[in-house]
């Protein structure tokens, strides 16, 4: 027997917390655009690799409420989700680029591995139908390498966070 929370998991329905995770990647894309407008006299200092960087993840963060708010299940959810997944993974693996020196990494490269693993995990589970494990993996990469990282980008004096506070 299924009970209220097994079912509402497996609804295509987004749910408040969904609702919630969608916007917060909106307001933290409107951070990121207002600080790389603000950082716009530097670009041209910016190795190419940050440039990756912020482009997958801008991308990734413009998807999310597309992909939680929108009808699920649907030929444009899995392509957008492909994109998506895309996104989230090149951003890890181009994150194991970004260090202070070469080799130097951070415990924020935690995630970068944490998403390198999970991505896979989340295809497979939609590709499989296993709605629940998916949904639990979507909502962990958003709340972690998105919301969670991203959160850490701005301030202890890096990039974003010189851009826009600077």
């Amino acid at each position: 027997m299924a009970t209220a929370a097994q079912g509402r998991m497996n609804s295509v329905a987004p749910d408040r917390l969904e609702k919630a995770l969608g916007g917060l990647s909106l307001v933290m894309l409107g951070f990121v655009a207002v600080a790389v407008v603000k950082g716009m006299a530097e670009w041209g200092n910016i190795p190419a690799v940050i440039w990756l960087h912020l482009a997958t993840i801008v991308v990734a963060l413009a998807l999310t409420p597309v992909l939680l708010w929108k009808p699920r299940g649907t030929p444009g959810h899995r392509q957008i989700g492909y994109v998506w997944a895309g996104a989230m993974f090149l951003t890890a693996l181009d994150s194991l680029l970004v260090t202070t020196k070469p080799g130097h990494f951070s415990p924020i490269h935690l995630l970068s591995v944490f998403t390198i693993i999970m991505v896979p995990v989340l295809v497979l589970a939609a590709r499989r139908g296993n709605v629940a494990r998916h949904r639990r993996t979507v909502r962990g990469l958003i709340i972690g390498a998105l919301l969670i990282a991203g959160f850490f980008t701005f301030p202890f004096n890096r990039l974003l966070g010189h851009w826009l506070f600077g």
